[in-house]
């Protein structure tokens, strides 16, 4: 019997009565209960040597305190296994689980929306060499609703509580029913990744889908963002290179506040406020003050600080101050294209339309077909020689996977040679 079936045998009797049609079995506890919270070095120890005996599949994932801290550090672990149950590992007390990564390393890991937890589960030393992530496989799947709780019901029948996701996992001690919610997340990971897995296999998608988890598991961990100050909201607003800096100083001055506190940067100051000050370029204090997000519950101090940062960039000198944009990288906005260059914008209206359509046959998302950014790249510079053998180095030379050149290769070497009319 699987976990699957054994969770729905414990909570069955509890299912609410449905008029038509079978109800999703609610999940109300874990199959072994609410696990411990492992804190300390010998409990870590208990926990490392139940999963490297245990057997299958891991079923591993991670919760954040996003919109409470600063950055992404996980502050709770979740996993389970065949043999060994669910386990709750709290990494700000072991902040160091090298030793359980390497011991599951030979192991296929299972996670919904993998590129989402890896980054701070990297961070604690668990890098998977195999994965199986369940989102991505919803998606190659043609599955309209790829969230876990959408696919747990819709693939195995099950509901599963969500009420805790967006709570602040920072929080000491976890409350119990977070600590129910965040086993439960687990509870039927490897279920649900079986019964992807053999849906997968019938439409003949099995293939695609390992070539996606071996990218997602060797792919490096992306670089730094460049002017990450640009991608403030409302950032459309300033033009002026000049607030333009004032806006670079605010971010900068409320991400080191932020990173100092340990809280989120929206709750130091938020991006409207920022925006704000920027526009108006606010000659003192006072005029500060009088600006949204600048009221009265704000203390002579802080209000010194960001106006200090205004100062700063009103006394820049101009070959100082922030370019309008970025130096592109990559081709320009498509909108753009018509007039830059016809042959260009040809290309791109016969490529979008035709991996459009084959992804449609197909029953999967587009930008899993082929990225939109890759499909643009190519149309923009295509090689000199268009031909399958130029398109395919160009293509491998973006990323893309091998099943995703089989599958776009005629389209795009026609598209490519479209001319404008």
């Amino acid at each position: 019997m699987t976990d699957a079936q054994e969770t729905a045998s414990a909570n069955a009797a509890q299912a609410p009565l449905q008029d038509s049609g079978p109800a999703p079995v609610p999940l109300l506890e874990p199959r072994e209960g609410i696990p411990p919270v492992t804190v300390a070095a010998e409990e870590l120890s208990r926990v490392v040597d139940a999963f490297a005996n245990a057997s299958g599949p891991v079923a591993v994932d991670a919760e954040r305190a996003s919109g409470y801290r600063y950055g992404q550090r996980a502050y709770l672990i979740q996993l389970r296994r065949e043999g060994a149950g669910t386990a709750l590992i709290d990494p700000v007390a072991c902040p160091d689980l090298s030793v359980l990564g390497e011991t599951l390393g030979g192991t296929e890991w299972v996670l919904h929306a993998a590129t989402q937890d890896l980054p701070c589960l990297r961070e604690i030393g668990m890098r998977p060499a195999r994965l199986f992530d369940t989102e991505l496989a919803g998606r190659l799947a043609g599955f309209a609703r790829v969230g876990l709780g959408a696919m747990v019901e819709s693939v195995l029948g099950y509901a599963l509580e969500k009420g805790h996701s967006a709570v602040d996992w920072s929080t000491r001690p976890l409350p119990d029913p977070w600590l129910r919610y965040a086993a439960l997340d687990v509870e039927l990971l490897v279920d649900l990744r079986d019964a992807l897995e053999a849906e997968l296999e019938r439409q003949g998608k099995l293939g695609w889908a390992r070539e996606e988890f071996a990218a997602i598991a060797s792919a490096p961990a992306p670089p730094p963002r460049k002017d990450p100050w640009r991608r403030t909201s409302g950032m459309h607003k300033v033009r002026r290179r000049r607030q333009m800096a004032a806006v670079r100083e605010l971010w900068t001055t409320r991400d080191a506040v932020a990173q100092r506190r340990d809280v989120s940067p929206g709750k130091v100051l938020t991006d409207a406020a920022i925006i704000e000050a920027a526009l108006a370029m606010p000659p003192n204090v006072r005029a500060l003050s009088a600006l949204p997000g600048y009221g009265q519950r704000m203390g002579r101090k802080q209000l010194e600080q960001w106006q200090a940062a205004v100062d700063r960039a009103r006394q820049l000198p101009d070959s100082e101050l922030p370019q309008q944009s970025q130096v592109p990288n990559g081709p320009p906005p498509p909108r753009s294209w018509a007039d830059k260059d016809p042959a260009a914008a040809a290309r791109l209206t016969a490529a979008r339309a035709a991996v459009n359509a084959r992804a449609d046959e197909l029953n999967l998302p587009q930008e899993n077909l082929l990225t939109p950014d890759s499909v643009r790249r190519l149309c923009w510079e295509p090689p000199a020689e268009v031909t399958e053998s130029g398109v395919t180095s160009a293509l491998r030379s973006l990323g893309a996977r091998e099943w995703q050149i089989e599958q776009t290769l005629p389209l795009l070497v026609a598209a490519l040679q479209a001319e404008a009319a």
